[in-house]
């Protein structure tokens, strides 16, 4: 699956680690810059479940 995050650097940290806790992060861009927000940036985040066994 694939997400976008969308924020300032403190808010998609913050994502990426509550994407973790509950997903296997399999791979993630670089922050591009939002065109109409300043300080705003968005990121591209590949996930799959975790295998709870």
């Amino acid at each position: 699956m694939r997400i976008r995050l969308e924020g300032n650097r403190a808010e998609i940290t913050l994502g990426l680690i509550h994407l973790r806790e509950v997903f296997t992060v399999t791979a993630m861009s670089r922050a591009y810059p939002d065109r109409a927000h300043p300080r705003m940036y968005r990121v591209y985040v590949r996930i799959s479940p975790r295998d709870n066994r």
